[in-house]
């Protein structure tokens, strides 16, 4: 795996074979109308799954999400990053996680980076429609329980068997939620699902800062965050807009708060 590379296990590389979830099935999550928010009202029931421990569908959400963009990708999802990283290497200033950090610093952003991943529109598109097509399939874009997934992963509390790990961001920093601020925003400057990006950031950096706080094992069950901590997290994090968190991810390997001796 590059650098480069935006998947859980980095982004989720972020996350991202069908076991226990054929149900829906590749192709059917990949093929899922981003209007119809598949179950959004959480009416599709999921078949017990031993040993798994959280929220069965935020669960679900993440395995697939894995799956999907990581584990098994579909040759169109496999050909765009491999144009994204083609792209990076001949750059070479690093990751796209890097090359947004330098940018982000200067007064000619956003215009840098927009030129920046102009010659890559066309991939980011592709990654974009297959992104968002998993989140789609299991939550409504803006159920609350969606916010919740979110927070669960960051805690790590989502324990699947299928993976003999928690559900969370890999890495020592997890490095991931940067690599995944830089893609959204290369997105949105070029118009690519702009709303819907507006609308994850938030949501993505709500699960950077609950990870930062909790600081889970991904090889364990790991306890969750108080109530009221959780609770003060998603207050904090869920308002703020793109503009503020490209300040706010500015602050590596976790949030000022946390790193200035925030915690539980």
């Amino acid at each position: 795996m590059t650098s480069s590379d935006p998947g859980r296990r980095q982004i989720l590389q972020s996350t991202l074979g069908i076991t226990a979830a054929a149900a829906l099935g590749t192709a059917g999550l990949l093929n899922a109308p981003r209007a119809l928010a598949a179950d959004g009202g959480g009416r599709r029931q999921f078949p017990p799954v031993p040993g798994m421990h959280g929220d069965r569908r935020a669960n679900e959400l993440w395995y697939q999400f894995d799956e999907i963009t990581l584990v098994s990708q579909p040759p169109e999802l496999k050909d765009a990053y491999a144009a994204i990283y083609s792209y990076i290497d001949q750059v070479g200033k690093g990751s796209i996680a890097d090359i947004w950090l330098e940018m982000v610093k200067t007064n000619a952003y956003p215009g840098n980076f927009t030129a920046f991943a102009a010659p890559i529109k066309q991939p980011l598109e592709v990654v974009s429609r297959i992104q968002l097509g998993v989140f789609d399939a299991f939550y409504h874009p803006r159920s609350p329980r969606l916010v919740s997934a979110f927070s669960w992963f960051g805690q790590g509390v989502l324990y699947d068997p299928r993976r003999k790990q928690a559900h969370t961001m890999n890495g020592d920093p997890p490095r991931g939620y940067h690599t995944w601020h830089a893609y959204l925003r290369a997105m949105m400057f070029h118009d690519i699902d702009r709303q819907r990006w507006r609308e994850l950031a938030p949501r993505i950096a709500l699960a950077w800062a609950t990870q930062s706080t909790a600081k889970p094992d991904v090889t364990k069950v790991n306890p969750p965050l108080p109530r009221e901590t959780v609770r003060r997290l998603k207050a904090s994090w869920i308002p703020r807009t793109p503009e503020r968190l490209d300040t706010d991810l500015q602050s590596f390997p976790y949030p000022w708060s946390t790193r200035q001796g925030g915690g539980r």
